[in-house]
């Protein structure tokens, strides 16, 4: 439901619209008035009913029923993904931003401030997270790589896994940020160290995690869970937290 702008909000101005998604066609037209095929109305709380709504040229008002004498009716078209409304032609304006059903779903209208906030937000995320990866120890650096990379980051140099997590905290630095808060991560990356090194065993049915010395069952993987991160979760117990010391002195 669109709600119609109160008065002495709306701005005269000129006005873009671009279309949403990531792919946008070379031409897109959208329905301009309402048809059988196309439900182009819009409800008036105020009066409690349905009001039809159209683009005609020469009237002020995108309502039909405000509309007077003959309409001469326009399209309206996207080109290369975007829409420039001049300030003048205030009827398409307002059946573009308050009453076609399309708005915030097919396409949007261009807030240059919004949008600056929004990219002024992404690059202070990003500066946020290529600092914390300079400061990362080469311990963690290898933790949150081995989400993104697997066990691929055993047979990798310190300098290649610095350079890796500092690409990463740029490519995607909002899930850089997550796994290096997550102090699972952490212990994740112990169990598999662990396994690599033939200190524990995990079962060929990945639902058992054994001493490999003896083959002593540590713990078993609920069903439906991951065994690295059910093994993390294990390590934060009485009895999992002797276990990760031992593994802990094993690794050092």
């Amino acid at each position: 439901m669109k709600k119609e702008v109160k008065k002495g909000t709306w701005e005269i101005k000129d006005r873009t619209y671009y279309l949403k998604g990531p792919h946008t066609p070379l031409t897109l037209k959208i329905p301009s008035r309402h048809t059988y095929t196309h439900n182009l109305l819009w409800y008036d709380e105020k009066l409690n009913e349905q009001r039809e709504i159209r683009y005609a040229t020469n009237q002020n008002s995108p309502l039909k029923d405000e509309q007077k004498g003959e309409a001469t009716l326009g399209h309206i078209m996207f080109k290369d993904g975007y829409l420039e409304v001049k300030k003048k032609d205030q009827a398409l304006q307002r059946l573009l931003s308050i009453y076609h059903p399309l708005n915030n779903v097919k396409y949007q209208e261009l807030d240059v401030v919004e949008d600056a906030k929004d990219e002024l937000e992404d690059l202070e995320i990003e500066i946020d997270a290529l600092t914390m990866a300079r400061s990362t120890d080469i311990d963690q650096a290898e933790a949150i790589l081995r989400v993104e990379m697997g066990s691929k980051v055993a047979e990798m140099s310190s300098k290649e896994i610095k350079r890796d997590l500092i690409r990463f905290a740029k490519n995607n630095p909002a899930l850089f940020l997550d796994l290096a808060q997550d102090d699972n991560v952490q212990l994740r990356n112990y169990a598999i160290k662990a396994t690599e090194a033939g200190i524990i065993n995990l079962a060929d049915d990945q639902r058992t995690f054994q001493w490999a010395s003896n083959g002593k069952k540590l713990m078993t993987v609920p069903f439906d869970e991951h065994p690295y991160a059910a093994m993390a979760a294990f390590f934060k117990t009485d009895e999992g937290l002797d276990v990760y010391k031992s593994i802990e002195k094993k690794l050092s």
